[in-house]
């Protein structure tokens, strides 16, 4: 008898599934549900449409139509799934001419994402807040430019946020950025590592305020300004960056469990604790690497491989993701930040003491042409000595920093270790002492 698989959801981690469980049943009937008109593109390049650095969000697409008729994925667009039942096995969905129809499933994934979050402040339901996670998001945005918009207000200083104002502000708008935390990227750096960024953009024009929260929307019918911090801000375009928060409501309404991290509750498999039925990318979590505690990272590299491994399970095999480090890096106007493990702050929030070492050094040799400014904070627990998390801020040569260091992590590499490893230099490629070996020699000085 042919297999039943159903995903939910058709971008990075539900395209991933579905190939992974074709590659391993030939015969399955695949089906793919999303209720966005076009599949298989790349959220994260969005700003960057925005931004003009890729012409076209129809270069996003990195399936196209033919990839899923040569994959035999039925693809099933502007479709929405309004009911799971995991007694029956069913899916309910009303397609875009309001045709209902009951699909049943051997194996289901559930990869429906996240969506952007706004708080209940006042005025929130007036029209004209922009929030960017879909390719119409994008287009609105860009539709705004295009008639005019001067000004800009973007309320959070996450990733998504930072790198959308960036695209503006290379598109000619000015920006203010309102946050309402003591610093900018939160999340991913450390205060000092953010500061750097912080003041790389605001030499580049943008407008930041820190430790101000969005009290009110104000206008009629539409957004005119905001009161942020007892200030009125006005602009021409509003957009809402506070976070994203886990697309759980088919799965809560089916009865599948949610875990601590208020994602979908799932095993090492990324089967949810109702059999057959599987969770991936934003909407699952997943254990921390270090902590062990569930996550949920929402990030496209995580996406695509629990993707993956639930597409295996799904097809009748055996996979396992172990889980994260919250590996992630970006660029801002001409600075790189980047990531990987805890952070200082998020290491004593966990309860783990920690010694740090932090060293500013250059990408290449300090005589050589175009040197850039590269600065390395290493995050080690104290009584193992074990690399637990890094930060590198710089111009250049931070992801593959960043790369080398997670694979650090997970092999459980000490500062010591770290500190009489064999590295590469070059005049026009790097220091002689590399900076990760540097600041593993800050942390063993303070260690003596």
């Amino acid at each position: 008898m042919v297999k039943r698989i159903i995903v939910i959801g058709a971008n990075a981690a539900g395209v991933e599934a579905a190939s992974a469980a074709r590659k391993k049943d030939h015969t399955a009937e695949i089906t793919l549900i999303t209720d966005e008109k076009t599949a298989g593109y790349s959220r994260c390049g969005l700003p960057f449409v925005i931004g003009g650095q890729i012409p076209s969000f129809k270069d996003l697409i990195v399936f196209s139509q033919a990839y899923f008729k040569m994959m035999k994925l039925n693809l099933k667009t502007e479709t929405r799934v309004t009911a799971i039942n995991t007694k029956d096995k069913t899916v309910t969905v009303v397609a875009k001419t309001g045709v209902t129809e009951t699909l049943q499933y051997d194996s289901l994934v559930i990869a429906t994402g996240a969506y952007a979050f706004t708080p209940p402040i006042k005025g929130s339901d007036k029209q004209g807040i922009h929030s960017l996670r879909t390719i119409e998001d994008g287009e609105h945005i860009l539709q705004a430019v295009n008639k005019g918009a001067k000004s800009a207000v973007i309320m959070g200083a996450g990733l998504i946020g930072l790198e959308t104002g960036v695209a503006l502000r290379e598109r000619g708008l000015k920006v203010t950025v309102v946050e309402m935390l003591p610093q900018i990227l939160p999340q991913m750096l450390d205060a000092d590592m953010a500061q750097i960024v912080k003041e790389h953009l605001e030499a580049h024009g943008m407008c930041i305020f820190t430790e101000k929260a969005v009290e009110e929307f104000l206008g009629e019918d539409k957004v005119l300004a905001i009161m942020a911090g007892g200030e009125k801000i006005a602009a021409d375009l509003f957009l809402s960056a506070f976070g994203v928060r886990a697309n759980t409501k088919l799965a809560v309404e089916a009865g599948i469990p949610l875990g601590e991290s208020k994602g979908i509750k799932t095993n090492a498999r990324m089967e949810t604790e109702v059999k057959d039925v599987y969770a991936i990318g934003d909407c699952a979590e997943t254990p921390h690497l270090i902590t062990h505690k569930p996550v949920c990272p929402q990030l496209g590299t995580v996406a695509v491989k629990q993707g993956r491994v639930a597409g295996i399970n799904a097809g009748g095999g055996y996979a396992i993701f172990p889980g994260v480090l919250g590996s992630a890096v970006t660029r801002l106007f001409d600075i790189e930040a980047g990531v990987t493990g805890l952070t200082e702050a998020a290491a004593k929030r966990a309860g783990i003491e920690v010694i740090t070492g932090v060293i500013s050094s250059k990408t290449r040799a300090a005589y050589y042409p175009n040197a850039l400014p590269i600065k390395v904070k290493l995050v080690i627990e104290r009584e193992s000595q074990r690399i637990v998390g890094a930060q590198i801020v710089g111009g250049e040569e931070v992801t593959q920093r960043i790369n080398a260091l997670s694979l650090a992590i997970q092999k459980g590499m000490t500062v010591r270790e770290l500190a009489k490893a064999d590295t590469a230099y070059a005049p026009p490629l790097n220091e002689t002492w590399e900076p990760m070996i540097l600041a593993a020699e800050m942390v063993l000085m303070k260690l003596r």
